[in-house]
């Protein structure tokens, strides 16, 4: 084995690892609220509201994300240069950019996974505390707030953990679209030393240890926070 290379490409490797946090960053910070949005929808009396939710999250857990980040980058990215005075907006250097497209695809993605779960999970509150605390006479609004979606919420932290670590794994596809995350820097560094497996076992400790620490901060929260009543 050859770690002799690690010194000079520390700076990308840091650059490489910085787009892969703030990619899994984004998409869960973002993506996290519209699941729940979606999820409240495909739970409403209303068919329109229910068949819109059904139809996003059919489509965008039944294809590849892959397709879905090339769709969005060579598809709707090509299309974008048309549009009258973007290129001279102050818009420009981030629509320009393949960062966005795959933030804006890995979002979307993980809320229709997300959305699953959060549906599934307010089923599994028991009847006896939702009618409580409308016997309590709290509106409809607010037995979501203070019981069935904390619950809920707090039912689903395991396997939300777990989609937080695929989501992680899914960041390397970020390089197909010209994203200089880590994997994107591995490779770089192989091109440029013919090394193949020194670079993949750095970038593969890096995930094992994201995932542990996510995993970590999970098993707190889910130990810490309270269930409001």
């Amino acid at each position: 084995m050859n770690f002799s290379w690690l010194s000079d490409y520390l700076p990308l490797l840091v650059w490489g690892a910085g787009q892969t946090i703030a990619l899994l960053v984004i998409s869960v910070a973002l993506g996290f609220p519209l699941a729940i949005g979606v999820a409240l929808m495909r739970l409403s009396r209303f068919r329109g509201l229910r068949g819109l939710a059904n139809g996003y999250c059919t489509f965008l857990r039944g294809t590849p994300l892959l397709v879905q980040l090339w769709l969005f980058y060579y598809g709707i990215g090509s299309l974008l240069p048309m549009v009258p005075g973007l290129r001279g907006s102050f818009l420009w250097p981030v629509l320009s950019e393949g960062f966005f497209f795959a933030a804006v695809a890995f979002t979307l993605n993980y809320a229709a996974y997300e959305a699953e779960v959060l549906r599934g999970a307010p089923l599994a509150v028991p009847k006896g505390e939702i009618e409580a605390a409308r016997a309590f006479g709290m509106p409809p609004g607010k037995v979501l707030r203070r019981v069935w979606l904390p619950r809920a919420i707090r039912t689903a932290l395991p396997t939300i953990a777990g989609g937080v670590v695929l989501q992680l794994k899914a960041t390397p596809l970020a390089f197909s679209v010209t994203v200089m995350d880590l994997y994107a820097v591995a490779y770089k560094i192989r091109q440029d030393t013919l090394l193949v497996y020194e670079p993949l076992i750095v970038v593969t400790v890096f995930f094992v240890l994201v995932a542990v620490l996510i995993a970590q901060v999970f098993r707190r929260i889910e130990a810490q926070i309270p269930i409001r009543r």
